[in-house]
């Protein structure tokens, strides 16, 4: 054996174990998915769209999602869960069956009002994020 696949070999056994993960689902409940990736673990609910992009600016949560086209605020129901951090899970109600070219995705906006919140409550949104 050459010392090159004797390299290639100790790398990939090196690197394997950060490749893999755990995904635990509790069939009785069926709210939640717990992920394990490295030791951490993170709940995300089940159904939740996964958006590409979330930040909070002049009084309102805006969401950058997936859009076919034809995706609005509406297409959305919009979870919260009170507690010491308010969590907030975004789940599309409606597909969006349209055929434009939006490679961007498209903005949705919702207001603190709109969404129960003070400013300066604190909250998360546990819906995935693509990077």
């Amino acid at each position: 054996m050459t010392a090159r696949i004797a390299r290639g070999l100790l790398l990939a056994a090196a690197v394997a174990p950060l490749l893999t993960a755990c995904v635990i689902y509790d069939a009785e409940v069926g709210e939640n998915v717990v992920v394990r990736v490295g030791g951490a673990s993170e709940t995300v609910a089940v159904g939740a769209e996964t958006v590409r992009a979330v930040r909070f600016e002049d009084g309102a949560l805006i969401v950058r999602a997936d859009s076919n086209g034809c995706t609005a605020e509406d297409d959305f129901a919009v979870a919260i869960s009170e507690g010491d951090i308010t969590d907030i899970t975004l789940t599309r109600s409606a597909p969006d069956l349209c055929k434009a070219l939006a490679p961007d995705g498209v903005e949705l906006r919702w207001t603190y009002a709109q969404l129960g919140l003070a400013t300066g409550d604190a909250v998360r949104v546990v819906n995935p994020v693509r990077l």
